[in-house]
């Protein structure tokens, strides 16, 4: 290194040293300004939904305390405004994986737009908007805000989204208000789109059940031939036999091995029987022997007899 470049290093260090310090307040503040463009933030759709859960949680925050205040007419009360409690919630949560601007935004837009919210979603409630549960109530202000002004995401989404909201922080039937009254709502804000989706389930539907509604092919002059082919490659020939063909195979019977066991048996027995028979009938050499010395007897009695 040369003593010149080193000469250089040294006097920008000492000009930094000696700078005004109003230069330095001025770069600390730009240091400590965020950044919010979307390169600096999760924008998933995970992210966003993130966003929506700590959008709910400020939101309930801020019904409870400054909201209720300001309607109940205690204005020397209201110390709990949105951005407070989105710095507060940045400060004490790791958001790193949460829209953030997604977030400021709700938290900002909602209570500017309270009121023309709570008339949206009073339209299509049987009962006064005070008498809903702080936690629908929040709910039900996100839906109606993302089904006003961000139309970018499809109203399937936005009732998906607040049914997971409900399922995480809601009531058990509290699910059976919100749907209802944001699917009247999608209605009135999004007629186009809902007309748009029940014609796609309509075309859906007509082609599943297109299949099963198919006639059966009309038989032509060539499938009639080949179905007389194939009847008459089975007619019997001269022989006697039946003529084989390639498309149907004759099936020849084949015989019981129980049956032909049965039937040996029987025939077995049946022989064995009868040789008995024929065995029980038959003289023996003795049998006989006696019965020619009877006789003999009985004539040389008689020629005595004759004698006298």
């Amino acid at each position: 290194m040369t003593d010149q470049l080193k000469r250089a290093i040294h006097e920008a260090k000492t000009a930094k040293t000696t700078s005004n310090p109003t230069d330095k307040a001025g770069a600390s503040s730009e240091e400590q300004n965020f950044d919010m463009s979307e390169s600096t933030y999760k924008t998933t759709h995970t992210a966003v939904r993130k966003a929506r859960r700590f959008a709910m949680q400020g939101l309930y925050e801020w019904l409870v305390t400054d909201r209720r205040f300001d309607q109940d007419g205690k204005l020397g009360w209201k110390d709990n405004a949105p951005h407070d409690i989105a710095a507060r919630t940045r400060a004490t949560n790791a958001m790193h994986t949460v829209h953030i601007g997604y977030y400021h935004e709700m938290m900002r837009d909602i209570p500017e737009q309270i009121e023309a919210l709570d008339t949206l979603i009073g339209q299509h409630l049987d009962r006064d908007i005070d008498k809903l549960d702080t936690v629908e109530h929040a709910i039900l202000l996100i839906g109606a805000y993302e089904l006003q002004n961000r139309l970018e995401i499809p109203y399937k989404v936005v009732l998906d989204e607040a049914m997971k909201l409900n399922n995480h922080f809601g009531a058990t039937d509290a699910h059976k208000l919100i749907n209802a009254v944001l699917d009247k709502m999608a209605t009135d804000l999004r007629d186009l789109e809902v007309q748009a989706d029940i014609k796609a389930n309509r075309r859906s539907s007509k082609k599943a059940a297109a299949p099963a509604a198919q006639p059966q092919p009309q038989t032509t002059d060539e499938t009639k031939a080949v179905t007389n082919a194939d009847d008459t490659s089975e007619t019997p020939t001269t022989t006697g036999k039946p003529r084989l063909s390639a498309n149907k195979a004759i099936k020849r019977p084949r015989a019981n091995k129980a049956q032909a066991n049965i039937s040996d048996y029987r025939a077995s027995k049946k022989a064995s029987a009868q040789g008995h028979n024929e065995a029980a009938a038959a003289p023996t050499p003795e049998s006989t022997a006696a019965d020619v010395g009877l006789q003999d007897s009985n004539l040389v009695n008689s020629d005595e007899k004759s004698n006298d």
